[in-house]
């Protein structure tokens, strides 16, 4: 359900990082891992790779990385920076703003909530550089998990020993549970493209591939709503914990949406859907190849969101935000497409592009209400989803209350 980047530094206690790995993992999170120099002393970046299924940064310069820009780039989108162990050497790092590798840099762009579980031996601990520097991390809103009292590597017995990994993975969710914005608010959301079959083997279709949809379901399952994706034909997996509801064409994806429509808070129409389908419905074997011509005779499909619209007439609730992808003219269109249909809100998006739209990670979107249009550059769809959530959460409190099953 969230990224989170995993800081390992050099203590005896890293090999409970693997631990803490598969920790979040197991409650639906992706994980990236981050190995300074020292960590590699105590445990290889093969095993926390096998682990995280991703390849584990050692080096803010190593080959293959966009050099020191890398950092940047995982910044902004990360849910969380977790760093278990913590020696005193990376908490005086954090403390001072000091950036001389991956994990240093990393902590200084990002805003992503960051936890820190402390390891280190018992004087260590409780030194008042060490306990300094620790309470301008706190002061900063660094999430501490106190070292437990035990015996230590080095012998001694006393604080400094490291968090077990259940506590530290629950510290975790606890700072990733969402603050309530959404809590309460049933959410759906579309995604990915529509199929049109033709025949048995061809179909009309289009770029989509519903990372935006899924990305948007993500956040507003991260700030605490019950999401229901509906899902297009697409390769890509929901996040963990979102009930997905998987179609393949835009009248089962009309079918899908309208049945639910009345138990909703919030719909986010951002799935490509086809505005044309076969108008005989497809042919029941392959159609020959001759040689001439092939003419096809295409129908309008139900349009869902102007559907909605008119369902909704002058009630405030569900929201309704819809999708625009223009290659020209993106923010006139995407005008008169929210007034012509009664919708809230319209994200749109240049998916001429090459950088932007279809197939890529990243999104430039223009967010278009009756009163606003709010330009969002370039970035990475989970940091537009953000975006354009925070911008949905207003136009949710300025609705009715919270929908229910016999709304």
């Amino acid at each position: 359900m969230a990224l989170i980047a995993l800081g390992i530094t050099g203590s005896v206690g890293a090999y409970k990082s693997v631990e803490v790995a598969r920790g979040l993992q197991k409650r639906g999170h992706d994980v990236v891992a981050i190995m300074t120099s020292a960590a590699q002393q105590f445990i290889g970046p093969l095993t926390l790779g096998a682990i995280t299924h991703r390849n584990v940064i050692t080096d803010q310069f190593a080959s293959g990385l966009n050099s020191s820009v890398e950092h940047v780039s995982l910044a902004s989108t990360i849910d969380a920076l977790v760093v278990a162990p913590a020696t005193a050497n990376v908490i005086g790092k954090f403390a001072n703003g000091i950036a001389d590798d991956f994990l240093s840099s990393l902590q200084l762009v990002t805003r992503a909530p960051i936890v820190m579980a402390p390891a280190m031996n018992s004087n260590m601990w409780t030194h008042e550089a060490v306990a300094r520097n620790l309470a301008t991390l706190r002061e900063r809103g660094v999430h501490l998990v106190d070292p437990e009292t035990g015996e230590l590597a080095c012998g001694w017995v006393g604080p400094g020993r490291l968090a077990e990994p259940e506590r530290i993975v629950s510290a975790v969710e606890d700072v990733l549970r969402p603050v309530g914005s959404l809590l309460g608010r049933s959410v759906l959301v579309t995604a990915g493209p529509t199929y049109e079959d033709l025949d048995p083997v061809r179909y009309l279709g289009n770029r989509s591939t519903g990372r935006m949809g899924l990305a948007l379901a993500a956040e507003a399952a991260r700030r605490g709503g019950k999401v229901v994706v509906v899902l297009g034909p697409t390769s890509l997996v929901p996040a963990a914990g979102l009930e997905s509801v998987r179609v393949r064409s835009a009248a089962e994806m009309y079918e899908a949406v309208m049945t639910r429509r009345e138990s909703t808070d919030l719909m986010i129409l951002a799935a490509a859907v086809a505005d044309y389908t076969p108008e005989e419905g497809a042919r029941p074997q392959k159609i020959p190849k001759g040689d001439g011509p092939l003419t096809l005779t295409l129908a309008r499909s139900r349009d869902i969101l102007a559907d909605l619209g008119g369902w909704r007439g002058s009630r405030r609730t569900p929201v309704l935000v819809g999708f625009a992808a223009e290659t020209h003219e993106v923010v006139e269109r995407a005008r008169a497409k929210l007034l012509g249909k009664g919708v809230d809100l319209i994200v749109a998006n240049n998916v001429s592009r090459a950088d932007a739209g279809f197939e890529v990670d990243a999104n430039a979107v223009t967010l278009v209400t009756a009163d606003t249009e709010t330009a969002v550059p370039l970035r990475a769809k989970a940091e537009v989803a953000r975006v354009v959530v925070d911008h949905v959460e207003s136009l949710l409190a300025s609705a009715a209350p919270v929908a229910t099953e016999d709304r």
